[in-house]
């Protein structure tokens, strides 16, 4: 059994709870005082310039600091049951994400109550990831060096976060904001856990699964950081050829099309793979190996690194730290990324 084992729980137990989250401090090292919480700001402090988004978690708002001028993000949250206030297993989750201080982690700056409705006040960026693809025409693709960059720095943040037992657990394009600078940061870490992941956004459009590891998908009630790794894995190759690596539109079509592409796993590549939940022996056997032909652009040594990141058994699939440490990052110019870990 790997080290992963703070973080069990089963299906019956979240489906029984209206918030989903998971908390791996001990309760008594953070009171549930709103207070705690709360910084010095005021929503009298900031003012809406106008609605940008309305995603899993509620309404995003481009607004701005009266009293810096600066640009912020207002993500308004819809909570479960507003009457009752702010649920105190969001007040815990919220208070250690204050905490995640890194320079490819979008900042919290402050947390605002109004009228029982709650804002988190983030730091600015005007571009995501997948909107910086979109813009590139047709026919092109990133740039190598730029790719590599990119996935150097979301591994950084990612590595900082889970040394911290921090999950994310929806990362995609989307949740990765870029400045003009070559820097990447990662948005809404740790709102799933404080809030839940959905299966629909308030938009009513469907949550992607198109990032979401296999053990998720096959109803493990055992997972941890490695599901990030996955997620990263389906970036990294989306980065490199400008589509979603398995794009699929239900559950078992994504699990398809990740067996298609990765082969069926098996006892022998992924032990105890047949004893997940939604794990059917009639499932088709795709035996051919095709992620080299669905990455035709990445080299060898890229495609090692993505091999590994979407290896099928987490206890074995790379680490975020053996990421950063893989040959395919030893042309980077570390010194002008903005962390190091």
């Amino acid at each position: 059994m790997t080290n992963f084992d703070w973080f069990i729980r089963t299906r019956q137990e979240r489906q029984r709870e209206s918030i989903d989250w998971y908390f791996f401090r001990q309760p008594t090292e953070i009171t549930e005082n709103l207070e705690n919480i709360s910084g010095s700001g005021i929503m009298e402090d900031y003012v809406k310039i106008e609605k940008i988004g309305e995603g899993t978690y509620g309404v995003v708002y481009k607004g701005r600091n009266k009293k810096t001028n600066r640009l912020v993000a207002l993500k308004k949250i819809r909570l479960e049951s507003e009457e009752e206030g702010v649920p105190s297993t969001a007040i815990r989750e919220i208070s250690l994400l204050k905490e995640l201080q890194h320079p490819n982690i979008v900042c919290l700056e402050d947390v605002l109550m109004q009228e029982n409705k709650l804002y988190l006040v983030f730091e600015f960026l005007s571009m995501d990831l997948k909107r910086y693809m979109d813009t590139i025409p047709s026919g092109q693709f990133m740039d190598k060096m730029l790719v590599k960059s990119y996935t150097h720095q979301i591994c950084q943040g990612i590595l900082f976060c889970h040394q911290r037992r921090t999950l994310h657990r929806d990362l995609k394009p989307q949740n990765l904001l870029i400045d003009n600078k070559g820097v990447i940061k990662l948005a809404d870490f740790g709102l799933a856990r404080a809030f839940g992941i959905p299966v629909r956004v308030y938009t009513h459009e469907v949550v992607t699964l198109w990032y979401r590891a296999p053990e998720i998908l096959l109803g493990s009630q055992r997972y941890s950081t490695p599901v990030d790794i996955w997620s990263i894995g389906c970036i990294f190759a989306e980065m490199v050829t400008k589509r979603p690596l398995f794009h699929g539109d239900s559950e078992i079509d994504q699990l398809f099309r990740i067996f298609r592409t990765l082969t069926t796993p098996t006892e022998e590549t992924w032990p105890g793979v047949t004893s997940l939940p939604d794990y059917k022996p009639t499932f088709p056997n795709w035996k051919n190996n095709q992620l080299a032909a669905a990455v035709k652009q990445l080299d060898n040594v890229g495609l090692d690194l993505l091999q590994q990141m979407l290896t099928y058994d987490p206890a074995l699939r790379i680490s975020a730290k053996e990421s950063l440490n893989h040959p395919y990052f030893a042309d980077l110019d570390k010194s002008a990324l903005p962390a190091q870990s």
